[in-house]
């Protein structure tokens, strides 16, 4: 089963209530670019800023989700069995000009650039992507 637009926008609207604003990556995040949805997709990619995943995680757990993988600081996954939703959710640390970083599985680090992020749309909803 696919994560939806509407299960999107659900994890979205949670994401602002931790003040977890993301950066949407992945499938969704090429389908935020085009505008419109173009293939089903397993889950919603984030990067997330790393104050706010404790507080993300515990959101998510109290609506049903549990961690499914976790391969701190890298990602993890939390997915609702009831309803076949799942994130994937990356920390990412402020890079001190607007950007994000993020760690790798054998010590990397991941720039993303301020000059990289865009928006697009999800729904009629504005997203960083």
């Amino acid at each position: 089963m696919a994560t939806t637009e509407a299960d999107v926008l659900w994890m979205l609207d949670l994401m602002d209530r931790v003040e977890g604003t993301p950066v949407v990556a992945g499938g969704w995040g090429v389908d935020a670019l085009v505008g419109a949805r173009t293939r089903e997709h397993r889950d919603l990619d984030v990067l997330v800023p790393e104050p706010a995943v404790d507080a993300l995680i515990s959101a998510l757990e109290d609506e049903g989700f549990v961690v499914t993988t976790d391969w701190r600081p890298v990602r993890f996954e939390l997915s609702d069995a009831s309803t076949d939703r799942h994130i994937d959710i990356h920390p990412a640390f402020d890079d001190g000009h607007a950007g994000w970083w993020q760690h790798g599985f054998a010590g990397e680090r991941f720039e993303t650039p301020a000059s990289t992020i865009t928006h697009g749309l999800i729904g009629g909803r504005t997203v960083q992507c």
